[in-house]
């Protein structure tokens, strides 16, 4: 649980809400699940944004294999839900989706909202105003600094290299 790293995340976990593009709630409650080093790696990130006065929004961390089923069924064969034969990186606990917040809490302007599918959100897409461009930059060069890759079709979307080949994991939590 990422609580047991650092209080110094915002959690908005998307798909314990019905803000999502499944439009229903999946987990059960809005904790954050990562293996230790990638929470680890995830919360050195988190001080280096910090120092510049922001702080990291969480939106996805892992994902029951389960879960990773549900969403294929409702959006296969594209790249942005992995097939769950093979399982995703969130399965593994290697990956986050996540944004940047100000110190009031409002989060940056990445150009398009989280689970946004279309071009817009690739970071190849470069036909947005200066300040989503920065603020894109930001979120992926310090990640980067922290071992964390990018994929190229959603901005939100980090994986922490070390991990990613970790066994898929159908772990489920409780909530408290």
């Amino acid at each position: 649980n990422i609580r047991s790293i650092s209080s110094d995340f915002v959690l908005d976990l998307k798909y314990a809400t019905t803000d999502n593009f499944l439009k229903e709630k999946v987990y059960e409650c809005a904790d954050c699940y990562l293996r230790i080093n990638t929470a680890k790696a995830l919360h050195n990130a988190n001080q280096d944004f910090q120092k510049l006065g922001f702080r990291i929004k969480l939106l996805d961390c892992y994902r029951p294999l389960d879960i990773q089923k549900k969403m294929w069924q409702i959006l296969p064969g594209t790249h942005y839900v992995a097939n769950p034969k093979k399982g995703s990186k969130h399965n593994r606990g290697a990956a986050v989706d996540l944004t940047l917040v100000d110190s009031n809490g409002n989060e940056l302007n990445m150009g398009t909202p989280f689970d946004f599918f279309g071009k817009e959100a690739h970071h190849t897409y470069y036909n947005h105003p200066k300040e989503v461009l920065e603020n894109r930059k930001l979120l992926k060069e310090t990640l980067e600094k922290h071992n964390f890759k990018s994929i190229y079709s959603e901005w939100w979307h980090y994986e922490y290299r070390p991990e990613i080949k970790s066994p898929v994991s159908n772990f489920k939590w409780k909530c408290e």
